[in-house]
């Protein structure tokens, strides 16, 4: 897998349009549950899968003996973070994928944890888990530095400076400085009438917009600064014990997304639907757009790398670069 070139003009509805699954990679013995780009090195790609492995692309594979839920890469793309889907040990693990070592255990949920985010360049990372806490973690220390509480099963993500969290839940974005969390949210935005289960919250890369999906197949799309509502989307509802992803392009004016029925949707955030991919699959795949990329990826039963068809667009012009790569809610 090599590293996708880097956009030297605006993505736009035509490129959008023209993406195709240009590489697969198979021999997953489940279904891949869990996926992640490096910040930095965009080539990195880690995965995580049911039949208990987490692979890293580029560079090697490493599996585990362990049941693997969640991962996402720390600033060092050698190093990963995870969590177990095992039943029984609710701990996250630091793992360097060089040499196969665990070199750290935080141990403090109850239940699965459903979502990690990493804060990029700092030693920060929060945590959400079915026990409906969020704990806040530094990489150094085993135990949490902080502790939040919600009335449902929220989801969370750090804004590209590290500065600002968003935890979603119940119909809410409640947004954090990082500085006073203990104070509480110093801003609650709400998503109009789609209370349903929060799945995945995400910033996009300028910070000027916030993305939230939730359970009953809704892409939510708003001002992060005032919370006005930019656009609403909607894919198939969730009817299975599965997540609803989507992700935002890197200029952040387009999202790719998953669906209840297994299809990939791609959205302009001004004017609405740009694609459709329809899927045999009938559970909803995992999506994730490359940073900085013209790639996006969805992992269900094996991983595809989406690229632009060239032979489609009147006009388009790609560069190379060199790139290395306690209180309640």
């Amino acid at each position: 897998m090599t590293s996708p070139p880097r956009v030297s003009m605006e993505i736009t509805d035509e490129v959008v349009k023209s993406m195709k699954i240009g590489l697969v990679f198979q021999g997953y013995n489940g279904r891949i549950c869990s996926m992640d780009f490096h910040s930095k090195a965009t080539n990195y790609l880690v995965t995580a899968s049911d039949d208990e492995s987490i692979r890293l692309y580029d560079t090697q594979d490493a599996v585990k003996k362990y049941g693997v839920g969640l991962v996402c890469f720390t600033d060092n793309p050698s190093i990963v973070l995870y969590s177990s889907n095992n039943g029984w040990d609710e701990s996250l693990r630091l793992l360097s994928m060089n040499d196969n070592r665990f070199i750290r255990y935080y141990k403090g949920h109850l239940d699965r944890v459903v979502c990690i985010a990493l804060c990029s360049g700092k030693e920060n990372f929060l945590s959400c888990s079915l026990d409906r806490t969020i704990l806040l973690w530094d990489h150094r220390a085993e135990k949490p530095q902080g502790l939040l509480r919600a009335q449902r099963r929220p989801t969370v993500s750090y804004d590209a400076q590290g500065m600002v969290f968003a935890v979603a839940y119940g119909g809410r974005i409640k947004m954090f400085d990082i500085r006073k969390f203990g104070m509480g949210p110093f801003a609650t935005f709400s998503v109009g009438t789609d209370d349903s289960e929060a799945h995945v919250v995400q910033f996009s890369g300028d910070g000027r917009r916030i993305l939230l999906t939730t359970k009953a197949g809704r892409v939510h799309v708003l001002d992060s600064f005032e919370g006005n509502s930019i656009a609403s989307f909607r894919a198939k509802p969730i009817l299975t014990n599965s997540t609803l992803e989507a992700s935002f392009c890197p200029e952040g004016n387009h999202i790719v997304s998953g669906s209840g029925d297994g299809s990939v949707y791609a959205w302009n955030v001004e004017s609405g639907k740009v694609a459709c991919w329809e899927s045999t699959d009938v559970k909803p795949p995992r999506v994730r757009w490359s940073p900085g990329s013209l790639m996006f990826v969805t992992g269900t039963s094996e991983l595809s790398c989406w690229v632009p068809d060239l032979s489609k667009l009147e006009s388009f012009t790609i560069s190379h670069t060199n790139t290395r790569s306690s209180s309640s809610l």
